[in-house]
């Protein structure tokens, strides 16, 4: 694979002097972000001062018979993405290790919504984000053009790469410590497990239903420790669906005294359920969350599994620079640390 002179002025380069991320300054180039006009002039003014002209894809086409463009692709709205701390930093990741590439960045969702979409955008490789109940659809339309692909959290088939979790060993973990505290009723609320992102009631159908591998996984580790543990499916990783689900929860005659949350924007609104019903947290309920992010407004340590979510993107980068050369990555396997907050203590008496 041919890379650009380390003399010429790159992408991170322009990112570095317009002090932002360099996600930020590839979607500014590209136009598929919400950067505000500002970040985006910004931007602009940093390459040209360092005689930058931006990612090129004609050029690259001519030069390499590629597009230059590296699709991006996430599980909602674009704009519903950059709500998830989670995947701008697997987004950061990713920019940052693409960078000899000198290539853009194109997010698309696997909605189907726009005029670009995974079916007709021009790509020379794609990064599927994972915790998608559609990603099944997303790798049938990608293999059948014949794009590269790898997936962080998912099974992009056979031969190429994954960037896996362990979910399921994860959340063992964090169900183990509300055991020992000595919790017996433990609920969990979810992420989105089919295609619709339908919300509502955790039952056996929509489980054996699932097609998130993700929160899959992460439900069957929470079923290693409680194996008749119930709860709710949220319709995405935000906090106003995890407030919605712990006020069901709570609210029912025989409450939970402690919550599994499969993200920690679900585990910030199943605390704010907790304090509109005038519950302490953790005396009355304990609450765990999954990612370790700083969640804005949330005034608790909270007890989560941290895991490497720009480490993963870089992964998934360097697998796609491998590809492109005509190499075969390995897939990588990262693990999750569990951090001992302040929302879990053993169960009121």
């Amino acid at each position: 694979m041919q890379t650009e002179s380390p003399d010429r002025p790159n992408l991170a380069a322009v990112a570095r002097r317009a002090g932002v991320s360099p996600s930020t300054a590839s979607l500014a180039f590209s136009g598929s972000g919400p950067v505000s006009d500002a970040t985006r002039e910004r931007v602009f003014a940093a390459a040209r001062e360092l005689d930058y002209a931006g990612p090129d894809p004609r050029a690259q086409s001519l030069r390499r018979g590629r597009s230059g463009i590296v699709g991006v692709v996430v599980e909602e709205r674009v704009r519903e993405a950059f709500r998830d701390p989670i995947k701008i930093a697997m987004l950061d990741g990713i920019a940052e290790s693409i960078a000899p590439l000198d290539a853009g960045l194109l997010l698309l969702t696997d909605t189907g919504d726009g005029a670009v979409s995974i079916e007709n955008a021009p790509m020379d490789a794609v990064v599927l984000i994972g915790c998608s109940p559609r990603l099944g659809h997303s790798v049938e339309v990608l293999a059948q053009r014949r794009i590269p692909m790898v997936a962080i959290e998912g099974d992009a088939g056979d031969g190429m790469p994954q960037i896996s979790l362990d979910n399921r060993v994860a959340t063992r973990v964090a169900a183990q410590h509300l055991k020992d505290l000595g919790h017996t009723s433990v609920a969990m609320v979810t992420l989105p497990l089919d295609p619709e992102r339908s919300s509502g009631a955790l039952t056996a159908a929509a489980e054996a239903a699932s097609t998130s591998d993700t929160a899959s996984s992460r439900l069957a580790g929470a079923r290693d420790v409680f194996p008749s543990i119930g709860g709710r499916i949220a319709a995405a990783s935000f906090i106003e669906e995890g407030l919605e689900a712990g006020r069901v929860l709570l609210s029912a005659s025989a409450r939970p005294t402690a919550i599994l949350a499969q993200s920690d924007l679900l585990a910030a609104g199943v605390i704010r359920a907790a304090e509109e019903a005038g519950l302490r947290v953790p005396e009355d309920l304990s609450v765990i969350g999954f990612d370790g992010v700083r969640v804005d407004g949330l005034a608790y340590d909270l007890t989560t599994l941290v895991q490497p979510a720009a480490a993963k993107g870089r992964a998934a980068g360097e697998a796609i620079i491998r590809m492109l050369d005509g190499g075969t990555p390995e897939s990588v396997a990262f693990t999750s640390e569990f951090h001992l907050g302040a929302t879990t203590a053993p169960p009121p008496a």
